[in-house]
């Protein structure tokens, strides 16, 4: 068994530790910012004190969630474009050490899903579902562990999905997509965490966004109805809210979290429970 680290390297690898006067707030980039989980995860980083670089495709709504963020006092920079491409993820990633010298939070957020079987699934359904939710995890994580590797320290949390970890009815290219970015946290989560960077997931079941609305208008559900029906089939009887999800993502952040590694942590209800 390795010896517990000492609480000098402790601060090292968890710049939310460090004492304020001596040290710069910590530095996060979350994708997908614009809205739902992602805008509650920026609120919930900025509050707690980190500067952030929000990426979206939304200028307006990326522009309300800067102006939220900073209302809590943090430094904020946003990126718009799309992370699909490998180029625009290392451009993405070094807007943020230009910005702020340094990269502490990697959050994997974007997402989209098509409501179809595999047959129903067109190529260009399942080539959009797999780069939005899976390559650009890949890419952006592979340009974040560089510079965390050179800090000597750093964390990912990607966003996956309850479908992630047991299967769903007519999301197949989604649920493709999310199972692996499960395994690929566990990957490098065994492959960096020496290095001083944890890799980790939330997993959540349904939650109350405008994905879900769009994933209800794909099947030709009432968005209300869609709702209930929900809120009916998790066990504990409610619709996540994106706060719920952020809270998960600020503690795999946290100190409090630095012995949890390669985890893929269901925020849904007790859906995946049985």
């Amino acid at each position: 068994m390795r010896p517990r680290l000492a609480y000098e390297a402790l601060l090292k690898q968890h710049p939310t530790m460090m004492n304020k006067k001596t040290h710069s707030a910590p530095v996060a980039l979350v994708t997908g910012a614009s809205s739902g989980i992602g805008r509650a995860t920026a609120l919930a980083l900025a509050q707690a004190g980190y500067r952030l670089v929000l990426a979206g495709r939304d200028r307006k709504r990326l522009e309300d969630v800067q102006h939220g963020c900073e209302a809590f006092g943090a430094a904020v920079e946003f990126w718009l474009g799309d992370i699909a491409q490998a180029a625009a993820c290392n451009s993405l990633v070094a807007t943020a050490t230009e910005k702020f010298g340094r990269l502490d939070l990697l959050v994997n957020n974007a997402g989209i899903i098509h409501r179809a079987t595999v047959d129903e699934t067109s190529d260009a359904q399942w080539q959009e579902t797999l780069s939005v939710n899976l390559s650009s995890v890949f890419y952006l994580s592979r340009a974040a562990i560089s510079v965390m590797r050179t800090q000597g320290a750093g964390c990912i949390v990607n966003v996956a999905s309850d479908w992630g970890l047991v299967g769903g009815e007519r999301a197949a290219a989604y649920c493709a997509s999310k199972g692996a970015v499960v395994q690929l946290t566990r990957a490098m989560a065994l492959d960096h965490s020496r290095e001083g960077i944890r890799v980790n997931a939330v997993c959540p079941g349904d939650v109350d966004t405008p994905m879900l609305d769009r994933e209800a208008a794909q099947r030709g559900v009432d968005p209300v109805a869609a709702r209930l029906q929900s809120a009916e089939e998790i066990p504990d009887g409610c619709l996540a809210e994106p706060g719920d999800v952020a809270a998960a993502i600020l503690f795999l952040a946290s100190p409090g979290a630095r012995h949890i590694v390669g985890a893929a942590i269901p925020v849904d209800g007790g859906a995946t429970a049985g």
